[in-house]
């Protein structure tokens, strides 16, 4: 009787031992609380937070990188999709870039970064995000692109050029989870 309950003793307190080691310092989360749950939750949890200096870049790596992406990279952090863009893939990503951002119409981009068009905003990143990895010469095969988003994107090819929903690919990036196609224009999903 003795053995079981020294068994029970010491697996409480290896088990209360791992719990307390796994806990982050209170000091320097900033937490939410869980909508579905009620419980509060880092908001800065997952992959996309954890400091990686050795690895090959992933596709959020090198967006946070590039001086022509800040409205992307900040648009995506309004959304919370950046354990997203390090998911382990394959994606295509096509990344509008600061010029193309600032072609849309006055005060849109403001307001899609306010905390109450989260939804919408993350529906339009959404759309421009494709599973696999291709490079822009085997996109001329396709006719359309079934996006993150749940919609489709036209693929048309003009000469050497090919433009996906309207936007013209100016650049390609391969990533360590996928590929990022810099684009001329954001893409905006079809109103349903």
């Amino acid at each position: 009787m003795k053995t079981i309950n020294q068994s029970i003793f010491w697996s409480v307190f290896l088990v209360s031992l791992m719990v307390l080691g796994c806990k982050s310092d209170p000091k320097n989360a900033t937490s939410a609380p869980d909508s579905s749950s009620g419980i509060e939750v880092n908001k800065e949890q997952g992959q996309a937070f954890i400091d990686d200096d050795t690895s090959e870049p992933n596709i959020l790596n090198i967006a946070i990188k590039s001086p022509d992406h800040t409205t992307l990279v900040a648009a995506v952090q309004a959304a919370d999709l950046e354990n997203a863009l390090v998911n382990a893939g394959p994606l295509m990503v096509f990344a509008p870039t600061d010029e193309a951002f600032k072609a849309l119409p006055a005060g849109t981009v403001e307001d899609l970064l306010k905390p109450e068009n989260k939804d919408a905003l993350a529906n339009i990143l959404k759309f421009h995000v494709t599973p696999g990895k291709y490079e822009k010469d085997f996109l001329k095969k396709f006719k359309k692109l079934g996006q993150a988003n749940d919609q489709n994107v036209p693929v048309e090819v003009r000469g050497d050029d090919v433009y996906v929903g309207g936007a013209k690919i100016i650049a390609s990036v391969p990533a360590s989870n996928g590929i990022i196609h810099v684009v001329d224009k954001v893409m905006l999903p079809p109103q349903e």
